[in-house]
């Protein structure tokens, strides 16, 4: 049974998302409808809790938070000062330098991936599924079949170094990795 939903969690949830929102408040994903960025990481929150029944309150925060540090202009000190080091160091880790060329931070995911904490396995796990369902179902306007089929492919190769983590994570992957574009 998950632990109650008392005030002061509440208000730490409501705070990340709150602190999300400002934060990516000028930002759109890159789908068609260029729709607001926050809901990818409330999408994460959602499959973490009601899909995964995670109720870890480190891993929910940085879930909502998990982009804040490499799409934003956010700090992990900020992070830390508001939302403690435990939250800061699982954005922390699931975080891609962008100094790096995107080849160079996309072969690192899969690199690091069995290395990362549990916390931040739940997480990257939570988004990989999110992208994939985003590719599948409303994938960015200017992406033709070979590069979203390519997505698909990276992300099971990131997911094959978090296997073991959390087994309905990774069946929800599988379902998600299953809808595949075909040509």
């Amino acid at each position: 049974m998950a632990p109650p939903l008392t005030p002061s969690v509440l208000a730490e949830l409501f705070d990340a998302l709150a602190f999300a929102a400002h934060k990516h408040r000028d930002q759109r994903r890159k789908n068609a409808g260029a729709s607001p960025y926050i809901n990818h990481p409330i999408d994460l929150a959602r499959i973490l809790t009601v899909e995964a029944h995670v109720t870890d309150l480190t891993v929910l925060k940085a879930a909502i938070l998990h982009d804040t540090i490499e799409d934003t202009a956010t700090t992990a000190d900020e992070l830390e000062a508001r939302f403690g080091r435990e939250v800061m160091l699982v954005v922390c880790e699931v975080t891609d330098d962008k100094r790096l060329p995107k080849t160079e931070r996309k072969r690192l995911q899969i690199v690091h991936a069995s290395g990362l904490s549990t916390a931040a396995r739940l997480v990257k796990l939570a988004d990989k599924i999110a992208n994939l369902r985003d590719v599948a179902d409303d994938p960015p306007k200017d992406w033709p079949l070979q590069r979203r089929q390519d997505y698909f492919d990276w992300a099971r190769d990131v997911v094959a170094g978090l296997r073991g983590t959390h087994p309905r994570l990774e069946a929800l992957f599988d379902a998600v990795y299953a809808q595949r574009p075909a040509a």
